[in-house]
């Protein structure tokens, strides 16, 4: 009896704990935020990510097959050729079959895997009837978001300071929050241009989104998201690029497109620009 109690218990226990999990995961899924003891890729928020996830899972079946047969063929090698059973050493130089079946085969594979990387790549390479564009600038060290066809107004990210730090909102993961993010509309093709400043290379990467470019100095590299859900999803600079590399997070905000519409509209009015619709009502429509 006090063994089904114990059992009962553990049982309440494991549940109350897989119902705090699935919760936890549903919000990490909403912020994008990196969580403790992850070990595959965080859940994939666009379609780019989506087929990066797919090639993965195909190229670890592949892996998986070839180090599976690679075993067998060293422990059949270590029991067949055993000195017990071979005292005199054999005196063959080469075997014509299988130096042609040890060549062909890893070609044929690496065709295999060829074809879907080849089509991740120009997938992922060129937006498609892009809605929006934004230019991504790494400087030394923070970010900037400018929006050209949304009045060529921009935005500078940068990681929050200690005393902000301090006082994180639950949204806000330490040393990688910022005082202000990239906002874009959900379900919306966002192309990114990315470049650089200050003489140093940056990597532009929100692994959530399957994007990971090098921004270069005196180049321009494009790529492209759409982001289904509303949240904050956040990276990192990926390429080492100076002193400050670590304090270089990347912060996107999805939201929907009213309040991406309204947040365009407070952003020109702090820089000071004019829609062309105030412009024409302010006109006189009499000559």
């Amino acid at each position: 009896m006090v063994g089904k109690r114990v059992l009962g218990i553990l049982g309440l226990l494991v549940a109350i704990a897989g119902f705090g999990f699935a919760g936890t995961a549903q919000a990490q899924k909403v912020i994008g935020v990196p969580h403790d003891w992850q070990l595959n890729f965080p859940p994939p928020y666009t379609p780019v990510m989506e087929r990066v996830e797919s090639l993965h899972d195909i190229l670890l079946v592949i892996i998986t097959l070839i180090s599976v047969f690679v075993l067998v063929l060293l422990v059949y090698a270590m029991w067949r050729f055993h000195a017990s059973r071979n005292p005199v050493a054999t005196t063959t130089t080469h075997h014509t079959g299988l130096e042609i079946a040890w060549t062909v085969i890893p070609i044929l594979i690496l065709v295999l895997i060829a074809v879907p990387s080849f089509r991740l790549l120009y997938y992922s390479d060129k937006a498609t009837d892009a809605a929006l564009t934004i230019k991504v600038t790494g400087h030394q060290w923070y970010w900037s978001y400018a929006y050209p066809d949304q009045g060529d107004f921009k935005v500078e990210s940068r990681i929050l300071s200690e005393a902000e730090r301090a006082k994180l909102k639950p949204n806000q993961p330490r040393l990688m929050a910022v005082d202000e993010e990239m906002v874009i509309p959900a379900n919306t093709v966002v192309r990114i241009i990315g470049t650089a400043e200050g003489g140093s290379m940056h990597g532009w990467t929100v692994p959530g989104f399957g994007i990971k470019k090098t921004v270069i100095p005196g180049r321009l590299n494009e790529g492209w998201i759409s982001v289904k859900e509303e949240g904050i999803y956040f990276g990192q600079c990926s390429q080492i690029c100076g002193m400050n590399h670590t304090y270089m997070p990347i912060a996107v905000r999805v939201v929907s497109k009213a309040d991406f519409d309204k947040w365009v509209a407070d952003k020109k009015k702090a820089a000071g620009l004019v829609p062309a619709t105030d412009v024409a009502s302010a006109t006189p429509a009499t000559r």
